[in-house]
């Protein structure tokens, strides 16, 4: 297929867009092999190396099949921010439609999506005297004390927050010092920009997500929970407060029998899949799917395929 000038006339960006468990890399690599496409990955704990059966991470042959950008790029001590996302996807966008292919970003981080679609401001520097106290107020109090303090002078940012993420509340105190109560978002992706969401029935979900965490189990995830925590697990790193290493690290601190922290994993996987439900089906979509195979997605690459013919004239 021959596309135009990408100067002139840039390449569209895909976006596949979904909860956990819903068949995106199914679906993306299905489109990966009727399109000339660059796979760029949209997941918050996926950059991270190491974390790698409780991601969900294509695993080391699909990944050489069907290379990912974005896939193990930081170590879990290192901060990433959406910002951060946005830089480097662009910088991916930018090399996938120099090289004639395009690109298709596909995760379940709905932060990340809005930071690249919209754009992030710069932020100023952080106050290195105002980190040190939140960071020592929140070892005596706990970071849920300092999400109360936000709750009490920027309740709908609080809400936006989980009490426990230590990373999020603290940008938004930060913030909330220069008299900012959310996010400055400001820009946009330059180029056609079209969306895919893909949202199954919620039975059909939870079966999925059920299904999911046992074949993580079988390959090893137990095992690699193991094995983070004797490096990690005293840490309270990002990676380590993610849905599934959450719930095996509190088992390994004595907190859980292993089936109730199975259980406890399992119904944090539910309710993740529940809160990307409603931020996804906030999006305005070109394509809105209940499966990832079958008559819908046949008919999304035929319409995929006339779209870009059109741009080829």
């Amino acid at each position: 297929m021959d596309f135009p000038d990408t100067e002139t006339s840039p390449l569209p960006t895909l976006f596949l867009q979904g909860p956990t468990a819903s068949g995106k890399t199914a679906l993306a690599l299905r489109l990966a092999d009727c399109f000339p496409i660059r796979l760029i990955s949209v997941d918050s704990l996926a950059i991270y190396r190491h974390f790698d059966l409780g991601s969900a991470k294509p695993d080391v042959a699909l990944q050489a099949r069907y290379p990912h950008a974005l896939i193990d790029i930081r170590e879990p001590e290192e901060i990433y921010s959406a910002g951060d996302f946005a830089r480097d996807a662009r910088a991916e966008i930018t090399a996938a439609r120099a090289a004639r292919q395009i690109p298709l970003l596909v995760g379940g981080t709905g932060l990340y999506f809005r930071a690249l679609e919209r754009g992030i401001a710069e932020l100023p520097a952080a106050d290195p005297r105002l980190r040190q106290q939140l960071q020592e107020k929140a070892a005596r109090d706990g970071w849920p004390a300092l999400h109360r303090q936000l709750a009490e002078k920027a309740p709908d940012r609080a809400a936006a927050i989980h009490p426990h993420d230590a990373q999020r509340i603290q940008r938004a105190l930060e913030l909330l010092a220069q008299g900012k109560t959310s996010e400055p978002w400001q820009g946009g992706l330059p180029g056609p920009l079209w969306k895919i969401v893909l949202q199954p029935p919620r039975a059909e979900l939870h079966a999925r997500i059920a299904a999911r965490l046992q074949a993580m189990y079988a390959a090893g995830f137990r095992e690699e929970a193991e094995a983070l925590f004797g490096r990690y697990g005293l840490e309270d790193y990002p990676a380590c407060r993610s849905v599934g290493y959450r719930q095996l690290f509190a088992w390994l601190r004595g907190e859980y029998s292993l089936p109730e922290a199975e259980q406890a994993a399992l119904y944090a996987t539910r309710q993740l899949a529940k809160r990307q439900e409603t931020w996804f089906r906030a999006e305005e979509t070109d394509w809105r799917l209940s499966s990832a195979d079958g008559v819908q997605v046949a008919q999304v690459v035929a319409e995929l395929r006339e779209r870009l013919q059109g741009m080829t004239g």
